[in-house]
């Protein structure tokens, strides 16, 4: 799929939420000595990259690994005797399973993952929603959710196994999704209410799917949606960017989201 020029005609065509990329604040306090917390290891797809973020390491390339993605900052605030890196921007389940796991093994404590909003289609999605009108968009949604509740689960059991099998001694936490709009908030222009609503049920739904198939693991389930709430695309405040140039930004979170969203979650269950 061209998503670069699709987004770029939205781009030039309608007027487009601005979201300014806030610096991250850091949960160590000033001169407070880090604690060492074994082998950590950061997995999944570009909301654990950190793509939306800025400050991306050149080292990473199409990865788009982020200095202030949330890995990177709990790395940076507890200071693990190993960190490894390995999230990468478009990876699905298999890109994670195929290419990502080869830092794990038996003495891994920390694993974090975020992973399939890709294999569920949302890029696809959100250009049908933004350049295809409401009844389009509604369809493409309902073909997400049914993928998430069909499909998905699998999915998630395979790459979860996988994770599992190599650090069979770590402790394992999955982070979600948030939901992409705040309803009835201060969007001029864009897409029709009803579009977001689907969008942000379908968010619900890919969280109701990753929680279980995470707790059937036994593996601990960061539902990042409430520390979102009040900074979604429409808000005062957006930790998420609407269509942005450069287009691969596009619905990811900022550098505050990162800080104030992702971080915030991981920190507290880690």
């Amino acid at each position: 799929m061209n998503l670069r020029r699709c987004l770029m005609t939205v781009v030039t065509a309608t007027a487009v939420l601005g979201v300014t990329a806030l610096t991250p604040t850091t949960a160590q306090a000033a001169g407070e000595t880090p604690t060492a917390a074994g082998s950590y290891v950061a997995l999944g797809d570009s909301y654990s990259s950190g793509v939306g973020a800025g400050s991306y390491d050149d080292s990473s390339g199409d990865c788009r690994r982020s200095t202030v993605a949330y890995p990177q900052l709990w790395a940076d605030a507890n200071a693990p005797d190993d960190f490894a890196f390995t999230a990468c921007s478009g990876a699905v389940t298999t890109d994670v399973i195929n290419s990502q796991l080869a830092p794990l093994d038996a003495g891994t404590t920390l694993v974090s993952i975020s992973i399939g909003g890709n294999d569920a289609g949302f890029a696809d999605a959100m250009q049908t929603c933004v350049l295809q009108g409401t009844d389009a968009c509604l369809a493409a949604v309902a073909e997400a959710n049914t993928y998430i509740t069909d499909t998905l689960p699998g999915r998630l059991d395979a790459v979860y196994a996988a994770i599992s099998g190599a650090a069979p001694n770590a402790q394992v936490v999955v982070l979600g999704y948030p939901r992409m709009y705040e309803l009835n908030g201060g969007c001029a222009l864009g897409i029709s209410e009803e579009a977001r609503a689907a969008i942000n049920g379908a968010a619900d739904n890919l969280s109701t799917v990753t929680g279980k198939r995470a707790a059937d693991h036994g593996f601990t389930y960061g539902d990042v949606r409430p520390a979102f709430t009040g900074h979604e695309i429409c808000s005062a405040d957006s930790w998420l960017h609407s269509v942005t140039i450069p287009i691969g930004d596009s619905y990811h979170p900022t550098a505050a989201g990162q800080s104030g969203g992702y971080y915030a979650v991981f920190e507290s269950l880690a």
